[in-house]
């Protein structure tokens, strides 16, 4: 069943977005919790892992326009369609999340386009996180 109602989690996430709370984003995420990557082929394991990935992509897409232009809720789940342009280049894409009952983000899937979007991505990225 879908709601048009954003929940908690969401509401939570957005905050950590707007105000690049880093400390709430630790409370967000489950220490099981799974990051998955458009640039990377294994999923990211844990939540080290994990708020390391948000952290980067935060980093990345602070002051590059990023915005959420559409968001679908579900009772455990959101889709959340996002725009950003990264030098000149436009990047579309949507972020999968699914939480646990306890509100915590269990798996955090990034999905973006087009390629060229995507290509200009993960340099940006592995620059926030150390690798080359």
């Amino acid at each position: 069943m879908t709601t048009r109602t954003r929940p908690p989690v969401v509401e939570r996430w957005h905050h950590i977005v707007e105000h690049e709370d880093m400390a709430a984003l630790e409370d967000l995420i489950a220490d099981d919790a799974v990051f998955s990557s458009p640039a990377v082929f294994a999923p990211q394991e844990g939540k080290a892992k994990t708020v390391a990935y948000l952290r980067a992509a935060l980093t990345v897409f602070s002051g590059a326009g990023f915005r959420y232009v559409d968001e679908w809720y579900n009772d455990d789940s959101a889709v959340l369609e996002f725009t950003a342009d990264l030098d000149g280049i436009h990047v579309n894409g949507i972020d999968l999340i699914r939480w646990d009952d306890r509100g915590r983000i269990i798996s955090f899937k990034v999905m973006a386009r087009p390629l060229k979007g995507l290509q200009a991505l993960i340099p940006l990225m592995a620059a926030q996180l150390g690798q080359s």
